[in-house]
């Protein structure tokens, strides 16, 4: 696989974790409360959390990797501004994990219940973070042009493999 769209491909499973976690939180909660589901059911919560900061870290990494070739085509300010947002968004969503790992410990105990929920009120604060780290990866690629700084190099790689050569019979 070549790495060259790797970070447009792997940002997406944390926004969409992002937007998903609150609901996923709360219906467990809420399960867990009406004794709908036994405690360890905050598990499935946790781990889907791990996966968002996990996923959040890489997406950040590979943005990282590939800052100085957007750079050029964006600028600085735009890519700051998104860079920012990304690492707003996983460092809340690193703080919900604790939270949630915290709330699952003492799931048996009187103080698990209300730290899960204040960790289902945490993914909230992820989701608006998410929000602002898509909407400002969204306007390095739609108003700034990001794009762009793929655009030879996507081309280039066509015509080394042959697509797009109209001389075939």
């Amino acid at each position: 696989m070549s790495s060259l769209f790797f970070h447009p491909m792997v940002v997406h499973l944390p926004i969409a974790l992002g937007i998903l976690m609150p609901f996923v939180a709360a219906g467990v909660l809420v399960a867990m409360w009406k004794n709908w589901l036994p405690t360890r059911a905050w598990l499935g919560v946790v781990l889907l959390q791990a996966l968002l900061v996990g996923t959040g870290i890489i997406a950040m990494r590979s943005g990282e990797a590939e800052e100085e070739r957007v750079e050029r085509v964006t600028g600085e300010p735009a890519i700051e501004a998104h860079e920012e947002a990304a690492e707003q968004f996983v460092w809340a969503s690193g703080a919900v994990l604790g939270v949630m790992l915290v709330a699952g410990a003492l799931r048996r105990s009187r103080s698990g219940l209300p730290l899960a929920g204040a960790a289902a009120l945490g993914t909230l604060l992820v989701l608006g973070f998410g929000y602002r780290t898509g909407k400002a990866g969204g306007a390095l690629v739609y108003e700034h042009g990001a794009a762009q700084a793929y655009a030879h190099a996507a081309a280039d790689g066509a015509r080394a493999s042959g697509d797009g050569d109209d001389d075939h019979d």
